[in-house]
């Protein structure tokens, strides 16, 4: 096990299962079932976050619908062909169940990635800085996870600086969004985004090495 691709992307989420769990695909002869984590906000509001875990793991300890738990694991994507368009997914993908603490941060992401894609920097009808980036998260076995981040204020304004190609260290919670999309024929569609909100976000240490 490559224990630095590991450490590249740390999560750690706390919540109630809002559905039961329900079979995905199958890996190396071991199940997989997906749901939905139902995480806690300071606001009072929640993000719904998708989950996926291993056939083991949900029966050892018997989760289902409303099971009140804590995963830590990875911040996970995959393309998946919808009205014959590749869209990107997210997943939490669940390496393991922890004992509740309600002393925890109930959301709580640590990655390490490179800028694939020119930050895009805008300005909200109320004045508020925004700037969304994403980040190429290396994987083991040549893979990369592909995680939509989004920074405000003071990091908006560093983040439209990184050049494509910087490798950086984030810290920041996993949130979902309700948007309405515009569709070709005029009508609106409430879509839901998932991404990293940015609490942190530094130069990582081999990169400010070979300046």
């Amino acid at each position: 096990m490559n224990y630095e691709f590991m450490n590249n992307n740390v999560v750690l989420l706390s919540g109630t299962i809002v559905e039961t769990p329900r079979y995905s695909h199958q890996m190396y002869g071991e199940g997989f079932y997906e749901s939905v984590l139902s995480v806690p906000r300071l606001s009072g509001q929640n993000d719904l976050v998708p989950f996926t875990i291993s056939e083991r793991l949900l029966n050892d300890i018997g989760l289902g619908k409303d099971s009140l738990v804590t995963f830590s694991g990875q911040l996970r994507s995959y393309n998946k062909f919808v009205d014959g368009k590749s869209k990107l997914f997210l997943t939490m993908f669940v390496r393991e169940v922890l004992e509740n603490d309600p002393n925890l941060n109930p959301n709580s992401i640590d990655i390490v990635g490179y800028v694939c894609k020119e930050p895009v920097y805008r300005m909200t009808p109320f004045k508020r800085e925004i700037c969304d980036v994403l980040l190429a998260v290396n994987r083991a076995y040549n893979k990369s996870d592909y995680l939509p981040c989004i920074a405000w204020g003071r990091n908006a304004r560093f983040m439209r600086e990184i050049p494509v190609g910087t490798k950086v260290y984030v810290n920041g919670r996993v949130q979902s969004r309700v948007y309405q999309k515009s569709l070709a024929d005029g009508t609106t569609e409430e879509r839901t985004a998932y991404e990293v909100s940015i609490n942190r976000i530094e130069q990582a240490a081999d990169e400010i090495n070979e300046m």
